[in-house]
């Protein structure tokens, strides 16, 4: 750690070199149908997720112009769920700060690197400083910026930070490509679905007699006639020896995930799963959010178990799970699209009455199964690919940035995302 210095936020902060701030406090008469994401704890996890965020209008954007994100801000969640971070890159949609966040900025970055500060928020040095600001509160998972200001970072030179970066940024890079990679799968598998089956231009569709609306020796089926409907339960969150087990526990808050749940917030025990109502489900069940996010639909990667929000759905074929996904998203995608605000807030078992879709004949059943199969095949391949590379550079990162690798003396290549930067700092 030849050459790392200690510094004082405050002092970075005075030598404007680093500038940490909240975020806008708005009205709910603020939000509109356009304007700027309005981004909350919420919407951090892996990255930025705004697909059901809401929006500032464009006045009070004005209003909160010093509360806009910018390039290269690091992204920190302060309030209700602290410590997630996520970094700004160009491609990053432009939002206002909520109150629940901070952000991190480097006003100097020929002093302090934008991309090294954002892995060393996610360091043991910055995590240890963090619990102790935690604990110093009368809230619970509340960090204020007075405090924030008060933390000490330890510097390396320059160009150790920009390799640090470079380092842990190639498997960023690596993971950022698999998800667009993701991405595309999903809305090629999506596409699919409609033009076979909502569009009705399946193979053999010109020569296919149509009754009633349903092509001939088609179905049309609801929900509650294809599955078994199951719940589930949460224990005791009192009772400790039930939680932090290695069960998944999904719940609403994992079904932002893509069409595959990977992992979970939360696990329970083997007692704790003997001690609430829900089973563990295996890999062949659909969730589906029934309450607070409605209607987010996910498949299990792996046997998880599930809180009351949500419903298991079980096939009663076992064939054919993925084109049953697509089929029942799809269906729940046009209620969703149907309905005002203060109609589709729940879901219940009779909610599986109204679900419904064609089921089509044996053969174009199988014809669109061999060719949507190798696509969730490849999906999940990706996702533990990412998990992997995730693993990777996450060991490494606590051990770069409190300077116990020396890459000093290392000759490192610089990754694609940071070449612009590295020509610039």
């Amino acid at each position: 750690m030849k050459d790392w210095e200690f510094f004082k936020n405050s002092e970075l902060i005075s030598e404007k070199i680093l500038e940490i701030g909240d975020g806008y406090r708005a009205k709910n008469t603020e939000f509109a149908n356009e304007g700027l994401p309005f981004a909350r704890a919420g919407n951090i996890n892996d990255g930025f997720q705004f697909i059901t965020t809401d929006l500032l209008n464009p006045k009070s954007v004005l209003k909160a112009r010093e509360k806009i994100s910018k390039v290269n801000d690091c992204v920190l969640t302060t309030k209700g769920t602290f410590g997630r971070v996520a970094y700004v890159r160009k491609n990053t949609q432009t939002f206002v700060y909520s109150p629940q966040l901070c952000y991190w900025r480097s006003n100097d970055q020929s002093r302090l690197n934008s991309r090294f500060l954002f892995y060393w928020l996610q360091g043991p040095e910055f995590l240890i400083q963090a619990n102790q600001i935690k604990s110093s509160t009368d809230m619970a998972d509340y960090a204020n910026l007075t405090d924030q200001r008060q933390m000490e970072i330890h510097l390396p030179p320059l160009s150790i930070q920009k390799k640090i970066a470079a380092v842990l940024s190639a498997y960023d890079d690596l993971i950022e490509t698999n998800e667009r990679r993701i991405q595309i799968l999903e809305t090629m598998a999506e596409e699919l679905y409609k033009e076979w089956f909502v569009r009705l231009r399946f193979p053999g569709h010109e020569t296919t007699k149509i009754v009633k609306g349903v092509p001939e020796g088609w179905e049309v089926k609801r929900a509650i006639d294809i599955f078994n409907i199951l719940g589930g339960g949460t224990p005791n969150t009192d009772r400790q020896e039930y939680w932090n087990g290695n069960i998944p526990f999904f719940t609403p808050k994992d079904s932002h995930q893509g069409y595959f749940c990977m992992v979970t917030e939360k696990g329970i025990t083997p007692l704790g799963l003997e001690n609430c109502n829900s089973k563990l489900y295996s890999k062949f069940t659909i969730f589906i959010t029934a309450r607070g996010t409605v209607g987010n639909i996910s498949l299990p990667c792996k046997p998880m178990a599930m809180n009351q929000s949500c419903y298991a759905l079980v096939p009663k074929e076992n064939d054919n799970l993925y084109f049953h996904f697509l089929a029942l998203k799809n269906s729940v995608d046009v209620i969703k699209g149907r309905s005002n605000s203060g109609v589709f807030d729940n879901i219940i078992t009779d909610s599986f009455k109204v679900f419904g879709y064609f089921i089509p004949d044996d053969s174009t059943l199988k014809m669109f199964s061999n060719i949507i199969n190798p696509f969730f095949i490849q999906l999940e391949n990706l996702l533990n690919a990412n998990s992997l590379l995730k693993t990777s550079r996450d060991r490494l990162l606590s051990r770069l940035v409190s300077g116990k690798i020396d890459l000093s003396n290392l000759d490192i290549q610089f990754p694609p995302s940071m070449k612009e930067e590295i020509n610039h700092g």
